[in-house]
């Protein structure tokens, strides 16, 4: 069976040979080593799909090689003086591809106080090296025209690709291809002839026509030569002048001015800068006849202060998004941590704020690199305990070989780390994987296109997604990426309506499905505790549907509502929800597990949150705990009256409590939602009585307590309903329980 890691790299390196530009992916994982693995691996892979589809490509004229010829460079220098490109519906969706990698790492330029302004400078480095800075310089002078960014392109019909730049209706090669015949003939004869000499006789007082006639042709002579050479002079110092003043030069210059950094128009200017890069790129788009992607790989945010966490993010948002950029953006990084800082930046005052919000509105594609599995973890324990046992020296000389072969791998306490997993997942598996997943190529893309019919034709699935264009985005990438896993995991893919509505699912209800997913990891668990699960009930839970687990635990999740309230505001309409698992799309268990290792939209942050506040509940740390610990809110609110009096009897408290709670109807619910002072007035016990029974059945309510101590503060938010979507409006005669755990 392939590799996990490799499978999870191709299918996203599929998917961004397919995804419109600009995007921007989300690469999601807590541990850095696979990140590093996977990036280069999505490089190999994006490397060859680029060469395999050239190579497939039946159409018109081949795409000019990468690497420029003597020949293709003075054709490009031709294109870029004489000629501009014409903008045409084939030009615009070429079949051939090139992918431009930059890495961008934030912790090398977090010492800086514009971090944001390190990536324009690493793109336009990445640029000079990739095409060299003489078209750069060229394009500045003789195409660029700053104007032409507020006026839209005008798409024409026809098979030109160039037209003639032209002076007084005559074009610009022509022209000046005439000034310098002229310019040379008349340079020819007055090496050979000279300038003409009029001679005088002594005894006349000269000539003054004929001279005046000399000097005219001497003038002449002079113009003619003397204009075009005027013009070289001044092409040729405007050329050295944005050869040596180029533009990370230009920004280098503004950060260090103290004045201009701080001016409200910087950052504007260096979208004027990314928009040249942009206009460049489309011009090389049309001479090489074929797409450019910059990939623009960012790493190491997360070790970044919150303030240059929000300006990179603004930076993405703002320079490399405009409509037709042709960057696409991978950002590697622990959502945990990312999550956690961008909440604590300064100006984090509205939900809009908030670190998902912020994210949702940039990630058009969110790839969660999913949890090691078993097999997995012992391969990599054994790899790494097997290497620490090597010497010292040739621990250096194996990273020596690591740094050389592999550029992402740090050459530090990790390198033993990053050798394990190359190990487990070098290049040597990348020709095993591609072989085995382009034979299925067709069957992939005739399985996602019948999903995207399935959400095109009015149907059940249309009703749940967003108006949102990016979320819209998120949601097309999503059910390619998960397409592709489920087939390279030679999983039996449901049907593709299916498979449309759980990327829909995961997409629209991360939190409600992420607690979905923590209950039966939880439930499991406790099964394997208590040695009560045997195969015949496993066979029967698989059958049983998504909405029953979630609606017997809502109210354990209405009680959490407190401590989640950033994660439920990501949820849409919560009757949307309950209409999707219980009416239109009843996923079951078996469902579930045939999605899981395809559900790379999901963040598995929400999950852990959700996992850690739940655990808090089922604390037990010694025998006397485990008799007066509190009871899951779980347990409790389940419990009927004869429940709670057979765990009176069992603590050893007297009959006369257990007649109270049958003549009063106090079940689990009442335990749990009723008032405590009338509880504790109405049951008339002892003071120690009271701890007891207080610690027992309501010690859930001191978690909470205390963990909304513990826990930072939340941005303040008005008029919060929880677990409602933020959009929806309850009805006035709906009571306040039934709205909040639907």
């Amino acid at each position: 069976m392939l590799e996990k890691d490799d499978i999870y790299a191709y299918a996203l390196s599929k998917t961004l040979t397919k995804v419109s530009s600009p995007a921007t992916v989300g690469l999601y994982s807590s541990c850095q080593n696979r990140i590093h693995m996977i990036l280069s691996q999505i490089e190999e892979y994006m490397a060859r799909e680029a060469v395999r589809m050239e190579q497939e490509y039946k159409g018109g004229s081949r795409p000019r090689p990468a690497q420029r010829s003597c020949a293709d460079s003075l054709a490009l220098i031709g294109r870029l003086l004489f000629y501009r490109p014409v903008w045409t519906e084939e030009n615009r969706r070429h079949h051939n591809i090139r992918f431009i990698y930059v890495h961008f790492s934030a912790w090398h330029f977090a010492g800086s106080d514009l971090l944001w302004a390190g990536l324009a400078i690493r793109l336009f480095l990445a640029m000079q090296a990739n095409f060299s800075k003489l078209p750069l310089a060229l394009y500045r002078m003789v195409q660029h025209d700053e104007e032409e960014e507020v006026i839209e392109k005008k798409i024409k019909d026809g098979p030109n690709e160039w037209r003639s730049k032209k002076i007084c209706c005559c074009p610009l090669w022509f022209l000046c291809l005439s000034i310098f015949l002229v310019s040379l003939i008349i340079l020819i004869n007055l090496v050979i002839f000279g300038f003409p000499k009029t001679e005088l006789e002594p005894d006349e007082g000269g000539n003054a026509e004929t001279g005046g006639q000399v000097g005219m042709v001497e003038g002449l002579a002079i113009a003619a030569l003397g204009v075009p050479a005027a013009g070289a002079v001044r092409f040729t110092f405007l050329m050295g002048k944005n050869l040596i003043f180029n533009q990370d030069l230009n920004i280098r210059r503004g950060m260090d001015n103290e004045q201009v950094s701080n001016r409200l128009g910087f950052m504007n200017e260096v979208r004027k800068e990314m928009w040249l890069l942009s206009s460049f790129i489309h011009f090389m788009e049309v001479f090489e006849r074929r797409r450019i992607r910059v990939v623009l790989k960012i790493t190491n945010l997360d070790r970044c202060s919150p303030p240059k966490i929000i300006a990179v993010l603004d930076a993405i948002n703002i320079l490399l998004s405009d409509v037709e950029s042709p960057f696409i953006s991978i950002l590697a990084v622990n959502p945990g941590v990312i999550v956690e800082k961008v909440n604590f930046a300064d100006g984090c005052f509205s939900k809009e704020d908030r670190a998902y919000a912020f994210l949702s509105r940039i990630v058009t594609l969110a790839f969660t690199i999913p949890s090691l599995c078993d097999e997995w973890k012992h391969n990599l324990f054994q790899s790494l305990t097997g290497r620490s046992a090597v010497t010292e020296d040739t621990n250096m000389k194996r990273g020596k070989r690591t740094k050389s072969c592999n550029k992402t791998c740090y050459i530090s306490d990790e390198s033993s780390m990053e050798n394990a997993w190359e190990a487990q997942s070098g290049v040597q598996l990348v020709d095993k994987t591609t072989a085995v997943l382009e034979a299925r190529d067709e069957d992939i893309e005739k399985l996602i296109s019948s999903a995207f019919e399935s959400v095109h034709h009015k149907g059940n699935l249309n009703k749940y997604i967003s108006d949102d264009a990016m979320s819209m985005r998120r949601v097309i990438n999503s059910i390619r990426v998960t397409v592709i896993i489920m087939k390279a995991l030679k999983t039996e893919p449901p049907q593709p309506e299916s498979i449309a509505a759980w990327v829909v699912l995961a997409n629209q209800w991360p939190c409600r499905l992420s607690w979905i997913f923590q209950c039966l990891e939880d439930n499991q668990q406790r099964a394997q505790i208590d040695d009560d699960e045997c195969d015949g009930a496993t066979n029967a839970d698989d059958t049983k549907t998504l909405w029953e687990i979630f609606s017997e635990s809502r109210a354990e999740l209405y009680v959490m509502r407190t401590q989640i309230e950033e994660l439920l505001e990501q949820d849409g309409d919560p009757e949307m929800f309950e209409m999707l698992l219980k009416e239109d799309f009843p996923f079951t268990i078996t469902d579930l597990k045939k999605f899981k290792p395809a559900t790379v939209n999901l963040d598995l942050t929400i999950r852990k949150e959700l996992g850690h506040i739940r655990g808090t509940f089922r604390l037990r740390d010694s025998d006397w705990m485990r008799k007066l610990a509190p009871l899951p809110v779980r347990s409790i609110i389940n419990m009927s009256e004869e429940d709670v009096c057979k765990e009176l009897e069992r603590l050893e408290y007297p009959k006369k409590y257990a007649d109270i709670v049958r003549r009063n109807k106090l079940n689990g619910t009442a335990l749990v939602f009723g008032n405590e002072d009338d509880l504790k007035q109405l049951l008339e016990m002892s003071f120690s009585e009271w701890t007891t029974f207080r610690l027992h059945f309501l010690g859930f309510q001191s978690h909470l307590h205390l963990q909304k101590k513990t826990l930072p503060p939340a941005p303040y938010h008005p008029q919060n309903q929880p677990l409602r979507s933020p959009h929806h409006v309850p009805h006035h005669h709906s009571s306040p329980f039934s709205l909040a755990i639907r």
